[in-house]
């Protein structure tokens, strides 16, 4: 079953967010956190994928604070509007993201599962938060860059080696500064696991979710 709900975060900024509920008891909970694109048709996606195999999820609309029910097509446009509206939350948004760990956690250990902008936001989540025991970033472009923050749980990131904003030689750093992280590169270029985007690659998408359900498995289970 999936829905709408409100939910509300510390600063009183109430905000909607997509829940999904597996068909039995749930294993745990996870929190999958948008792109610059919006909670969109993508994103719900992939949380009925995660619901699908027995987890609590939600995820949580980060440009209400905004907008209302912003979704963006994956054209020049909608990168555009999508980038500006990033800025704009980008400061408050691990607020929605910690409301919204909240909100599943009744379903007992929480991991959280980000992609793009959304993948920057899991790894700086799992480096402040004491509430999770996972986090998942898909090529977080911030990640290299904020590679001196210390996680507080274990962390598993995806890149693509063709990705032009995320550079390679930037990641090889992350990698060789941060060696408790488990990183993992593809031959695919940045939005490879979105079936929506011309640059999804389904070989890369599969192994990366193959090695994210294990680590789910191994962390939050």
């Amino acid at each position: 079953m999936n829905e709408l709900i409100e939910v509300t975060a510390k600063d009183n900024h109430q905000f909607s967010a997509y829940i999904s509920q597996p068909s039995g008891k749930p294993k745990a909970g996870i929190v999958i956190i948008q792109e610059i694109f919006g909670v969109n048709r993508h994103i719900k996606e992939v949380t009925d994928l995660y619901a699908g195999k027995g987890y609590l999820c939600v995820a949580p609309s980060l440009f209400d604070r905004i907008e209302k029910n912003v979704t963006l097509n994956y054209d020049e446009k909608g990168v555009s509007k999508g980038r500006d509206f990033k800025e704009m939350c980008d400061n408050d948004a691990l607020k929605d993201v910690e409301a919204s760990i909240s909100v599943v956690s009744s379903a007992g250990k929480v991991g959280v599962i980000g992609y793009c902008w959304g993948g920057s936001l899991s790894w700086r989540i799992g480096c402040k938060s004491s509430n999770l025991s996972a986090s998942v970033c898909y090529y977080g472009g911030d990640i290299p860059k904020l590679r001196n923050l210390i996680p507080k749980c274990n962390v598993l990131t995806h890149f693509g080696e063709l990705d032009k904003g995320i550079p390679i030689n930037d990641v090889k750093i992350f990698k060789q500064e941060r060696p408790e992280v488990l990183t993992y590169t593809y031959p695919a270029d940045h939005g490879f696991n979105c079936d929506h985007r011309s640059q999804y690659n389904k070989t890369s998408a599969r192994i990366a979710l193959d090695r994210t359900l294990k680590f789910l498995e191994e962390n939050i289970v």
